[in-house]
C-alpha cells in the first residue's frame, strides 16, 4: 500500500452529457492560430504559419456556470472561445485516417489568456506559461459523446460578453481539422486517454472586465457561461 507525505490532488475530471461517469483529463493541449481570421488579427500571416501547440494544466479547468476571480498581475486578461475535443486513445504517430477512432467526445472551452504577460514573454523569447496556464484558465463545458452527435466539421462558434457578441465563427473557418490535429501532435507528444485538444479560436477576441458574464457555445455540442469578479 503506498504512503504519501500527504494527500496527493484529486484527478481533474469533467462531466459527461447523459452520463453519471466523469471524463479523467490527463493533459491539455492547445492549438494556436487555427483561425485563419484571427491569426490574422494578431499579426500574423496563416499562409505562411501553420498552428502550433501549447499546454493548459489539466488542474485550471473551470466548470460551466462558474464564478472565477480576475486573473492576478495582469491588466488585459483575454477571451479564447473554442472547440473541445477529448480523447479516448491516444499513442504516437497515429495516421491521420485512424485519428478520429481516439475521440471520445466534444466540449466548449475558453482559453482564458494574461495577454499582457503573453506579450512579454513573446518580446523576451520565453516560454507562454505565465499567460496561459493560470488558475482557472481553462473553463470548459460538459462533454458530448462522439456517438451521440458526431465529428462536427461545421457549425457556429460564439462569445458574448454581458449580452453583446464579441466573437463569431464557423468550425469550417479551421485551417487544421481535428483528425490533422490528433495526427500532428501524436508526432511530438505520447496522446493518452484523457487528453483534451482546445482547437482554437476565431477572430474577435479582445478583454474581459470584473462583473462579466461571458456566455459561449459551439452549435451541436453546448454552451458555456462563466462569471468574473
Amino acid at each position: 500500500m503506498v504512503s504519501y507525505v500527504f494527500a496527493p490532488p484529486a484527478v481533474p475530471t469533467l462531466p459527461i452529457v447523459g452520463s453519471d461517469d466523469r471524463f479523467p483529463v490527463h493533459r491539455i493541449y492547445c492549438v494556436g492560430r487555427n483561425f485563419a481570421d484571427h491569426a490574422v488579427e494578431m499579426g500574423h500571416d496563416p499562409n505562411k504559419e501553420p498552428p502550433f501547440f501549447f499546454q493548459k494544466n489539466p488542474d485550471t479547468l473551470v466548470p460551466h456556470g462558474a464564478t472565477i476571480a480576475y486573473p492576478k498581475q495582469s491588466q488585459d486578461v483575454h477571451h479564447e472561445i473554442e472547440l473541445v475535443v477529448a480523447l479516448k486513445a491516444g499513442g504516437e504517430d497515429i495516421p491521420l485516417e485512424r485519428a478520429l477512432d481516439c475521440v471520445f467526445g466534444y466540449a466548449v472551452g475558453l482559453d482564458l489568456t494574461r495577454r499582457d504577460l503573453q506579450g512579454e514573454a513573446k518580446k523576451l523569447g520565453r516560454p507562454w506559461e505565465v499567460g496561459k496556464a493560470f488558475e482557472e484558465a481553462a473553463p470548459c463545458s460538459a462533454l458530448v459523446p462522439a456517438a451521440t452527435i458526431g465529428h462536427p466539421g461545421a457549425g457556429r462558434i460564439f462569445l458574448k460578453i454581458n449580452g453583446a457578441l464579441k466573437q463569431d465563427g464557423n468550425l469550417n473557418q479551421m485551417i487544421w481539422k481535428v483528425p490533422e490535429m490528433i495526427a500532428t501532435l501524436s508526432t511530438l507528444f505520447r496522446l493518452a486517454p484523457g487528453d483534451l485538444i482546445f482547437a482554437g479560436t476565431p477572430a474577435g477576441v479582445g478583454p474581459i472586465s470584473k462583473g462579466d458574464v461571458l456566455e459561449g457555445g459551439v452549435e451541436g455540442v453546448g454552451e458555456l457561461r462563466l462569471t468574473v469578479v
